[in-house]
């Protein structure tokens, strides 16, 4: 088996068939740079026929720019039936679009031929080999994608086969096998792949979709079985449970394969790539995702933090640095001293693990956990806490009491909220009032708006996110409810918690903790 593995990246074409994306032009380049970057083989940048404006100019621009690893490829269809490939619209704007690599797929399920396209047999071949001869007339590389192989295989192998033959034939530099309802098993891929293996003399690639849960499983198990080319997409988006995960396949072929896929080094820039993609479709990234997520290297529970600090791969299957992710030690009221003499020590490097603060900041943490506090996501409150109990937290500013008026002023009109605040600085008294979209907004306005003249970096600080949890369902709406507020200063967010039976005291709790945390953070504690 070969060492490479050319990776095949369908972010832009097959990821954008996901529910929920949509690239403009603009993002689809960027994507595509931040791809090249990372050192993917292959950039499919989409399919530009003339019902699709948005690839066509995506080509365009992309001829104009310089690409430092990978191809970009061009992807269609086979000719359609009855009529010559010089004939075919479609084929003509895969070469015009001037990319170096097409990629075409051609039906490999005889059901599909015959059921879908309604063509003969025979036609159906003859559009697979005469299509991609002539696209090899006029670009460097041809790739064909068999639509359904892994169906059509089971339904009738002989014909499937004589699918991948036809584009061999017609000079395919390489062929894909398309598991593309996704329904295959690991050791279906591997079979089938080894019977293709001895029958076709051409390069193999794998193409799974994730229906079944499986295809990033079903992608290593294809390159065992022999295939150099692996198609997916950055996060697994795609069409319906989408496709191959690439921030999966890749650190596994690296890591645990043996097989290079990428440019020495460059798989420390992978989750930062994942990131970036995420942020560009505008989708949260998903912290529980292997190797990339938030998640991915956290230990919660005490016994397995004190082993971890003691021996790394006691609870870690591999390095997080190999991905550019970073092993995080969580703070719950499961966790046990371990854990939180490690978070200490990020704050004061000197402490001693056996410093009496340790059990006084575990003791009072659980106790809030109790009260429905979580820390987990709000280390700022954390930080804060035990900035408390060492009786080191700053107090940037004293609350002297906040109001809040909501109402709305007749049926069809926008409902509002206004928030009065006194607060006191360095002895002095500020008392302002703003208005907001909702209760809290209008709090988070108020507040900065008595901060501002006296600590002016305030306006640095954005808030991000804002969640509400019920905590119990026994008392109705006085129950308890727990607040996170997410705050960022355009380089680090920050989580903050607020827990209370009223849901504006929790918020306050939280927002008070982001905006104390972030004027620390900014080195700005000494008011104006």
């Amino acid at each position: 088996m070969s060492d490479w593995v050319r990776i095949y990246d369908t972010t832009l074409r097959d990821g954008c068939q996901a529910e929920g994306v949509a690239f403009s032009v603009d993002d689809k380049l960027r994507v595509a740079h931040r791809l090249d970057e990372l050192g993917v083989a292959y950039i499919e940048g989409g399919w530009p026929n003339e019902t699709n404006p948005r690839d066509r100019e995506f080509f365009q621009r992309a001829k104009q720019d310089t690409w430092q690893t990978a191809k970009i490829a061009a992807f269609g269809s086979t000719r359609r039936g009855g009529i010559a490939p010089e004939d075919d619209t479609n084929l003509r704007e895969l070469i015009a679009s001037g990319a170096p690599v097409i990629t075409i797929f051609g039906k490999s399920w005889d059901m599909h031929a015959t059921d879908v396209l309604r063509v003969s047999l025979e036609e159906n071949l003859a559009m697979i080999e005469d299509s991609v001869a002539f696209l090899k007339q006029n670009v460097e590389e041809v790739i064909f994608d068999g639509e359904h192989f892994f169906d059509g295989y089971r339904a009738n192998p002989d014909y499937a086969l004589k699918g991948l033959e036809a584009a061999v034939r017609g000079g395919a530099d390489s062929v894909c096998l398309c598991d593309t309802n996704g329904g295959c098993l690991p050791w279906d891929i591997t079979e089938i792949c080894e019977r293709v293996m001895g029958a076709i003399d051409v390069p193999l690639g794998i193409h799974c979709h994730n229906d079944s849960g499986t295809a990033v499983a079903s992608s290593l198990a294809a390159v065992v079985s022999g295939c150099v080319q692996v198609q997916g997409t950055m996060n697994g988006y795609g069409e319906r449970a989408g496709n191959a995960d690439l921030c999966e396949v890749m650190p596994s072929l690296e890591v645990k394969m043996g097989k290079r896929c990428l440019p020495e080094g460059n798989l420390q820039r992978l989750r930062s790539a994942s990131k970036y993609v995420s942020e560009l479709a505008n989708l949260p990234h998903d912290h529980r995702t292997p190797f990339v997520g938030d998640s991915a290297f956290a230990h919660k529970g005490g016994m397995h933090v004190n082993a971890v600090l003691k021996r790394a791969d006691s609870f870690e299957h591999m390095d997080p640095e190999l991905v550019g992710n970073e092993r995080r030690i969580l703070v719950s009221d499961v966790a046990g001293s371990s854990t939180v003499a490690n978070k200490l020590q990020k704050l004061w490097p000197d402490l001693d693990r056996k410093d009496p603060l340790v059990k006084r900041v575990l003791d009072r943490m659980k106790e809030l956990e109790n009260e429905g506090y979580e820390f987990e996501a709000a280390e700022a409150s954390f930080t804060l806490l035990a900035q408390e109990l060492r009786g080191e937290r700053p107090v940037p500013f004293t609350l002297h009491g906040y109001r809040i008026i909501g109402g709305k002023h007749e049926e069809g009109t926008d409902p509002f909220a206004e928030a009065t605040v006194e607060i006191d600085i360095d002895g002095s008294r500020f008392h302002t009032a703003a208005k907001g979209t909702g209760p809290v907004n209008a709090l988070d306005e108020a507040l900065r708006k008595a901060l501002v003249e006296k600590y002016p970096r305030v306006n640095e600080l954005e808030l991000m996110d804002y969640k509400v949890r019920v905590l119990e369902g026994t008392h109705g709406t006085a129950t308890s409810v727990r607040v996170i507020i997410d705050t960022s200063d355009g380089e680090e967010t920050w989580g903050t918690v607020g827990v209370h039976e009223n849901i504006i005291e929790a918020s306050w709790q939280a927002l008070a903790d982001s905006i104390a945390y972030g004027l620390q953070k900014k080195g700005c504690m000494e008011p104006k």
